[in-house]
């Protein structure tokens, strides 16, 4: 019997939000499982990798039980977010691609290269095979041993995520010995300043809000710093006519109480919320598109525009806007009305002579609705299925578990719509 193409549609597209669905993952739920990795796991959660990590798709992360974790254990956090990153490879790599790399070797980029803070190949590690059907692991950097092999698979949502134990951490040259000041040593007006954030930091300075961002600075703080410009737009109200309680209150908003770098903040699902937030909200929203963030205030709307600095527990971000809280400002800035175009009366016509008898006016045609347009067939994505090397690994990961309710639901009722036809 053909099936018709309206359920044809139906199907296929149950199908594709099936599979989008359950792509989902959640790695520190998929790390919970085994016990094993557990330190190394609270170092992905400290170090907000693991945003970073959920945010992503087609990447390998390669994982270190609890005794070679303890070795970086002694370094500052920041440190540990470097070597951490050096781990996390943004291509899908399972047991059989690492035995079968083209010429027995090649480079490939970590988490690390993307944060600017490399130096040269430094945030590349190279991959080998080894004799004995051996993998080894070491930095890109020439000259640089393989200091770590590949141990077993943990745990594989091909070709979506793949996670892999190795032997040691991968060390890039000088990444252990770089020195890591306190957070309380950093100076904020000048870093800001450096940054273009000029009044920004001179507002900061005259409000004794500059204070209040110290205090938080060891325990956790993340600065949303409008640039120059963005507080020369004509929809920034002047701070020098605002009270005190209400320009203190503007520039907590431009701060989180917590460590929350770009990858964090893209996987904020709900209101965020400020060092200004308490009695009243003081809140604002998410939205993200590809690698870009933005921030939604409910008043205006923000770009995330460059990391200033990105040293935990402390990261300074740059945003293009002013952020404007509801609480301060309940209404959009009103931009001037456009001219609307006043078109002068029709004259009357003015008859030749009087008719006795007046003319009904013709009724109006009535225009046809407008047709519907047809909507596009999306073919479904298929994936081939694999099996965990490590016995610990369960068939389903906690992980997003709505996501997984909802794929089934969509998965079931695809298989009735089948049976119907």
């Amino acid at each position: 019997m053909a099936i018709k193409p309206p359920l044809l549609l139906l199907l296929l597209s149950l199908i594709a939000t099936s599979a989008s669905l359950s792509s989902a993952h959640n790695i520190t739920e998929m790390l919970s499982a085994f016990p094993d990795y557990s330190l190394y796991n609270s170092y992905l959660t400290q170090t907000k990798l693991c945003d970073e990590i959920n945010t992503r798709q087609t990447l390998t992360v390669f994982v270190l039980n609890n005794a070679a974790m303890s070795a970086l254990a002694k370094h500052p956090l920041s440190v540990v977010k470097n070597v951490l990153s050096l781990l996390i490879v943004l291509d899908y790599f399972d047991n059989q691609k690492l035995h079968s790399i083209t010429d027995g070797s090649m480079l490939s980029t970590t988490l690390y290269q993307t944060t600017g803070d490399a130096k040269g190949n430094f945030g590349f590690v190279n991959i080998t095979d080894l004799k004995g059907g051996k993998v080894g692991f070491g930095s890109a950097a020439p000259g640089s041993p393989l200091d770590s092999t590949y141990t077993k698979s943990v745990k594989q949502v091909p070709y979506n995520i793949s996670v892999m134990e190795i032997s040691a951490p991968i060390i890039a040259p000088g990444l252990l010995s770089a020195p890591a000041p306190s957070v309380s040593q950093v100076n904020l007006t000048a870093t800001l300043e450096k940054a273009g954030c000029k009044i920004f930091a001179s507002l900061l300075a005259s409000s004794g809000v500059l204070k209040n961002y110290q205090d938080a600075m060891d325990k956790g703080l993340t600065i949303l710093a409008p640039n120059d410009e963005a507080f020369k737009k004509p929809e920034v109200p002047d701070t020098a006519g605002m009270r005190v309680a209400q320009l203190v209150s503007l520039l907590e908003y431009h701060a989180l109480p917590s460590y929350s770098p770009p990858g964090a903040l893209k996987a904020a699902t709900g209101p965020v919320s400020t060092l200004a937030s308490g009695v009243r909200k003081f809140a604002f929203r998410v939205a993200t598109s590809g690698d870009e963030v933005t921030l939604d205030t409910g008043v205006d709307k923000s770009r995330i525009a460059s990391t200033v600095l990105d040293d935990a527990p402390l990261c300074i971000l740059t945003v293009d806007n002013v952020l404007l809280p509801e609480e301060l400002f309940p209404h959009a800035p009103a931009s001037a009305p456009s001219p609307v175009p006043v078109s002068a009366p029709a004259p009357s016509p003015v008859a030749e002579a009087p008719s006795p008898v007046a003319e009904v006016p013709a009724p109006a045609a009535a225009s046809p609705p407008a047709p519907t347009a047809a909507g596009s067939e999306a073919s479904p994505s298929e994936a081939p299925a694999e099996s965990a090397d490590s016995k610990g690994a369960s068939s389903g990961d906690k992980a997003r578990p709505l996501c997984t309710a909802a794929a089934l639901v969509f998965g079931s009722f695809a298989c009735f719509l089948l049976l119907l036809l």
